[in-house]
């Protein structure tokens, strides 16, 4: 049992527990009980009181020498001023902040939410202009997408309020104080709005998931994709994967979270065995547009399926230019994988025609060059003298 359960029992009988009707039903028997053996990882609400110290908490490393920032309080009239405090006050019931004493100051503001109520939001600019930046990279969504080839079974787990289950580094709380009308106060969880709070997330979910990413697991921020090549590989995935979050203490939002399915939504991407497409969520505004005149307008609402790349067969590259721009298509059994186009400006809009081909060539090869190196393949081209070309 947690910690946090010892101290508040009745938070597991309430919030952890799930029932079977939250779930989709044409899951199978063995998920089912799968993830009702996990519950305690998809609370209701994250459990109050501090999360656990794993190794990575958010620290600021202000730059020698810079003024500490002491910004005033924004004017607000008494009903923001009422719910500004009731949020504070929620947060300090939560153990998120406490009073403070720090010579470090900004202020907040409301902001308005999509179902009207206000998510109360510090202004860290101040905080961030005297910040070390810190550069852990970002995994890119391409390469990502890249790793799903072969998998027929997947599953996304997001994680519930995020930042919220990652410590403040001890001695660092100082730095993120902000002021309300009626008084100071410090985070002792990470906030958002500070300069390096994505990158921490990241290296937090990078280390914890270290040993199956890159395997059966992407991770991008608070979004867990799990993918396998058949059922019963993908139930012991999601059974470490699951594990793993119950030992570091991370919960999910059960809501957001889809299990064991051929299809599923991914950072905006339709994710499928074959096939990669668009979310047509992403381009809903557009079709309800009026009825589109150009061939401009049409392709924005009529994106085309991308395959997932095989490494294991050839690639194929179509290549064309224009007087004003060149374009590519990475294909593998003409199925396209990747698009890429340019638009030509500078000196090089003087160039011939052979010139323009062969820079479209050129600039193809430099973009997909991950996937083409050290193997053969394919160029396409309806230029006869780019036949002539030698190694």
């Amino acid at each position: 049992m947690f910690e946090w359960q010892k101290a508040h029992p009745e938070i597991k009988k309430r919030e952890a527990c799930f029932s079977t009707n939250e779930l989709d039903s044409s899951l199978s028997s063995v998920v089912v009980s799968l993830l009702q053996d996990f519950d305690e990882v998809f609370p209701v609400e994250i459990p109050i009181g501090l999360p656990p110290t794993r190794g990575i908490e958010y620290q600021i490393d202000f730059v020698p020498g810079a003024p500490i920032p002491n910004r005033p309080a924004y004017r607000s009239n008494p009903e923001e001023t009422k719910e500004l405090q009731r949020q504070v006050n929620e947060l300090m019931e939560r153990g998120y902040v406490r009073e403070s004493m720090s010579p470090c100051a900004v202020p907040v503001l409301l902001v308005p939410k999509k179902d009207g109520t206000w998510r109360m939001c510090v202004d860290c600019r101040a905080i961030n202009n005297i910040t070390v930046k810190y550069r852990h990279p970002i995994p890119r969504l391409d390469d990502m997408l890249d790793e799903l080839h072969g998998s027929v079974v997947f599953t996304k787990i997001d994680l519930k309020s995020g930042y919220r289950q990652i410590r403040m580094k001890e001695g660092d709380e100082w730095k993120t104080a902000f002021k309300t009308k009626y008084g100071l106060y410090e985070w002792l969880v990470m906030p958002f709005g500070l300069t390096n709070a994505p990158s921490t997330f990241m290296r937090l979910m990078n280390h914890v998931l270290r040993a199956f990413i890159g395997k059966f697991v992407v991770v991008y921020f608070d979004n867990i994709l799990i993918y396998s090549k058949n059922l019963d590989e993908h139930v012991e995935h999601l059974k470490l994967i699951l594990g793993i979050l119950r030992a570091e203490k991370l919960f999910a939002n059960l809501k957001k979270c889809t299990f064991c399915t051929n299809k599923l939504v991914f950072l905006g991407f339709v994710v499928s065995a074959k096939r990669i497409g668009v979310d047509e969520e992403k381009v809903k505004a557009i079709k309800e547009w009026p009825k589109p005149t150009n061939v401009g307008q049409e392709k924005l609402t009529n994106a085309p399926l991308l395959a997932l790349p095989d490494f294991a067969k050839a690639f194929e590259i179509e290549c064309d230019a224009s007087g004003i721009g060149i374009g590519a298509v990475l294909m593998q059994e003409g199925r396209p994988i990747a698009f890429f186009s340019e638009k030509i400006s500078g000196a090089a809009l003087n160039y011939p025609t052979y010139n323009k081909e062969i820079y479209a060539l050129v600039r193809a090869l430099e973009t997909w060059q991950h996937y083409l190196w050290p193997k053969e393949f394919v160029i396409h081209t309806d230029h006869g003298s780019l036949k002539h070309l030698k190694g």
